[in-house]
């Protein structure tokens, strides 16, 4: 494993960080982030799970995080207007987002993956499947919603722990991320405060990038409904959610299995919108079992 830079990515020609872990030549499996997460929001721990499955797994940081590209000269974003409506502050869309990660896996000689999506990351691979559908071979979607503002819906809690004010100094990043993961993680598994103190500050050091953030948010809100393309989808899916996830309703990820003809739902009691360690060995368990059972039908490459 080692942290590489692909240049002149998709149609944006953009640069895109990425790291691979496992057998180049197993089956691909694309972990896709959520909004303002690197890629370091996959734990070394849970990729080196997916890999000893038998399958290669390539985390990458999207734009405007980490150390891919940033669009410090766009337009202001302004998350309250695209709440209400106003969608002109969009810098760039999901469906570029997913461009990006389809480019990424040309970048990296890689003809089709299992895409895993987590939260934004989910609508992401869920656009990357609508749009890109060659090139998806699986489709799982983790902690995520159709789109649909009437499923999915963040808790007050929520809400209140990601109205904090922004925080710029690496202290304060630091506890700011620590108060906010107690709040939307997850309550039925301990809370590993060490780890998440460890990936705020590697984040921090990488990059910090407050607009960034807000750059994805309001492509996130500009990304619209996708319950009726979701209909049309054929590739296998997987949705999985958390049943105490305080962020993305558990009704988002129910309505997303019911959209997708023919997809698989779990659920799992206590946990939140995070990877609790303790599930690491069955999600990603879940997840190869469904790279194994769409290998098994894909066509002679």
């Amino acid at each position: 494993m080692t942290e590489q830079k692909a240049f002149g990515v998709g149609p944006s020609k953009i640069e895109i960080a990425y790291e691979r872990f496992g057998d180049p030549h197993d089956p691909a499996v694309l972990l896709v982030m959520g909004i303002a997460l690197q890629m370091l929001g996959w734990p070394e721990g849970f990729c080196a799970e997916l890999a000893s499955r038998g399958v290669q797994v390539i985390r990458f940081d999207n734009r405007d995080v980490g150390l891919s590209s940033h669009f410090p000269h766009a337009p202001v974003p302004d998350v309250r207007a695209a709440l209400a409506g106003d969608l002109s502050s969009a810098s760039y869309t999901l469906s570029d987002m997913a461009a990006d990660s389809v480019g990424l896996l040309d970048a990296l000689d890689v003809d089709g993956a299992h895409v895993v999506g987590l939260s934004m990351g989910g609508a992401i691979a869920q656009t990357m499947a609508l749009e890109h559908p060659g090139r998806v071979r699986s489709l799982t979607s983790l902690m995520s919603t159709t789109g649909d503002l009437s499923v999915g819906r963040p808790k007050p809690e929520a809400l209140g722990a990601l109205a904090a004010p922004v925080a710029t100094a690496r202290e304060e990043v630091v506890e700011r991320m620590v108060r906010t993961v107690r709040v939307l993680g997850s309550p039925g598994f301990p809370f590993d405060e060490a780890a998440v103190r460890d990936r705020a500050a590697r984040s921090y050091d990488r990059s910090h990038d407050p607009l960034g953030v807000a750059r994805q948010a309001v492509a996130s809100i500009a990304a619209g409904d996708r319950t009726e393309r979701l209909r049309t989808l054929t590739v296998p899916t997987l949705v999985i959610h958390g049943a105490d996830d305080p962020m993305c309703d558990v009704s988002g990820g129910r309505a997303t299995a019911d959209a997708v003809p023919g997809a698989e739902f779990v659920t799992f009691e206590g946990m939140g919108h995070d990877l609790p360690r303790a599930l690491w060995p069955e999600i990603a368990s879940l997840i190869t079992g469904l790279v194994r059972r769409a290998e098994a039908v894909a066509p002679v490459r």
